[in-house]
């Protein structure tokens, strides 16, 4: 006889999430707010069509959690990727440079292809021209503690 799943048995392990509509983006938006990544880790394939980024993620589902119990903030290394990328145009954005990502967005055209733009600090802007939306967000190694010890914060 087998059991349903209960709430203990989600163990916690490495994200691993695909975005393939406007609400599944805005989930993995939330999860990769306040990322940083290094202008140099970021690649475009034009063959593959595929763009990808190698962030140094915030984890803000476990940011209630690490309060309660009186533990370090976490940060983690994930891989965003998107598919189906027929162009990618910058603004303000340095490959010398840090960046934070502030926010990511898709804007529908006609026939399911559309524009994402990711939104980082300082006013730079990546905007992905794509077929389809298709994301994907993979934690790639283990959580380690946020260098500067605190979550980040925005003014509203």
């Amino acid at each position: 006889m087998t059991r349903d799943a209960g709430f203990a048995d989600g163990a916690e392990g490495p994200l691993a999430l695909i975005a393939q509509d406007h609400d599944d983006l805005n989930v993995m938006a939330a999860l990769v707010q306040d990322a940083v990544f290094d202008g140099k880790d970021m690649a475009w394939q034009a063959k593959p069509r595929q763009f990808a980024l190698l962030l140094n993620r915030f984890r803000w589902e476990d940011r209630v959690a690490a309060e309660r119990a009186g533990r370090p903030f976490e940060r983690v290394r994930a891989v965003l990727s998107f598919q189906d990328v027929l162009g990618v145009k910058v603004q303000g954005f340095d490959r010398n440079q840090a960046h934070a990502l502030l926010g990511m967005t898709f804007v529908a055209a006609k026939d399911g292809m559309g524009r994402i733009v990711l939104t980082l600090s300082g006013g730079g802007r990546i905007a992905l021209d794509v077929e389809a939306l298709d994301a994907t967000l993979k934690d790639v190694t283990r959580p380690h503690v946020a260098p500067s010890g605190k979550a980040p914060q925005h003014e509203i």
